[in-house]
Order: structure tokens, then C-alpha cells, then sequence
């Protein structure tokens, strides 16, 4: 069963994406002062945009910084819906993190290629120490859709059927995303108020489905709670 921490609401999404760039630095220095070093895994979605562009002004040590994704859509390498493409023009192009510690999803060699290679990036890490998500109108979070069945034990999936175009992407596991100290979902925007309430409801919806020992915090506006 999954542990909430916390329903963290604010009145906007804006106050949502302040709120959250606040906790992420606090959880990397707190890493950064006991590990040496802070991994981080990105969500795509605007309101995670908002975030990234008020963390690229941000005062920290980009240097221990690491950076790894959800998922992402099989698509050229730079095309601009591609959650790696978002990121770097909000944040990671303006900051000092070394590009071997930026870990993009090479969706762009297909997606048996890409998931392959992503199971061995990320084979030797751990545990995250912080996790962003997102939750889609249906409940899908990365790219995890209901209906979806999968391999409980890998790490990566391939995605070849998404609801949601383009059809073939890939997604860390609901395994994965669960390994780390910290789990975020950000939670913006009244076309949230049906899932959110069938997710309260206890609904079987791919958010559910992560399951971190420490527990799920929830940042969400006024117009998504239920």
C-alpha cells in the first residue's frame, strides 16, 4: 500500500513550483553534505518547466549534481518534445553540471536500443536520492498507463502502445522510480480533479503503483484536490 507523507497545497501552480524548487534544494545540499553527491530524476510537463526555470537561478553545487529521466518519447535527439530538450533549455543549459553526470534517454536509437542502454546506465545506482513525477489526466505517471501490464522486476520498460502520441517511448519501472529517499508528485490544474479523486478513492492508477519505503509527498494547486 502506498505511504503519503503529505498533500502539500498551494493556490497555485506557481506557488506549487516555488514550494517544490525550495525542497529541492534543500533535499541536494542535505545529499550533496552527507553523500557527496545529489541524483536527481526529471518529470517532463509544464509546471515541472516552471520548476527547472526557477532552479537554474538557484545557488548550489552544480558540480555534484546528477541528472536522470522518467521517461522519455522516441524522437529525434533534439526535437523539442522530448522531456530532455525542456530541461536543458530551462535548466541545464544554464547551469554548471558536468555533461557526463546528465543522463538523457537515447529514445532517438529506438526503443529497444534506448531501454537497453538506460538498464545499464543506471544498473550501478543504489538508490535516487529524489524523484519528480508528474500524473497524466488518466493517472499515468512517467510514462506508466493504466491498462499497462509489465515486468515487475525491470528496471526499464519499453513502451510501444502509449495512449498518448508519439506511441513508442520508454519509462524507468514503478521498481525504479520507487529506489529512492525522496518521491515528488507535482500536481497541477483542474483536468486533476477526477484522478486525484479516484486516486484518494484508492483506485488502482499507475500513480499508485509507486511504492518508496520513505513515502510519497504530493505538492498540488487548489484547482486539481478533490
Amino acid at each position: 500500500m502506498q505511504k503519503i507523507n503529505h498533500w502539500h497545497q498551494f493556490e497555485t501552480a506557481s506557488d506549487v513550483a516555488e514550494a517544490v524548487c525550495s525542497q529541492i534544494i534543500s533535499s541536494a545540499e542535505s545529499a550533496i553534505a552527507e553523500r557527496g553527491c545529489f541524483k536527481l530524476v526529471l518529470a517532463g510537463g509544464s509546471t515541472p518547466e516552471k520548476i527547472y526555470q526557477l532552479l537554474a537561478c538557484a545557488q548550489t553545487d552544480w558540480s555534484k549534481w546528477f541528472i536522470f529521466y522518467g521517461d522519455e518519447r522516441c524522437l529525434a535527439a533534439d526535437d523539442m518534445d522530448r522531456n530532455s530538450t525542456m530541461a536543458a533549455n530551462a535548466l541545464l543549459n544554464k547551469v554548471n553540471i558536468p555533461s557526463s553526470h546528465i543522463f538523457s534517454m537515447p529514445t532517438e536509437r529506438g526503443v529497444v536500443a534506448a531501454a537497453e542502454q538506460y538498464r545499464q546506465t543506471i544498473a550501478n545506482i543504489d538508490q535516487f536520492d529524489l524523484v519528480l513525477l508528474g500524473m497524466g489526466e488518466d493517472g499515468h505517471t512517467a510514462s506508466l498507463f493504466p491498462g499497462q501490464i509489465h515486468d515487475r522486476n525491470e528496471t526499464v520498460h519499453e513502451i510501444y502502445h502509449s495512449p498518448k502520441p508519439p506511441s513508442e517511448r520508454i519509462s524507468l519501472s514503478a521498481k525504479t522510480l520507487a529506489n529512492t529517499r525522496q518521491l515528488f508528485f507535482i500536481i497541477t490544474g483542474a483536468a486533476k480533479l477526477t484522478p486525484v479523486k479516484q486516486w484518494k478513492q484508492g483506485d488502482e492508477l499507475p500513480v499508485a503503483t509507486i511504492l518508496p519505503d520513505t513515502g510519497v509527498d504530493i505538492y498540488i494547486d487548489q484547482s486539481a484536490i478533490a
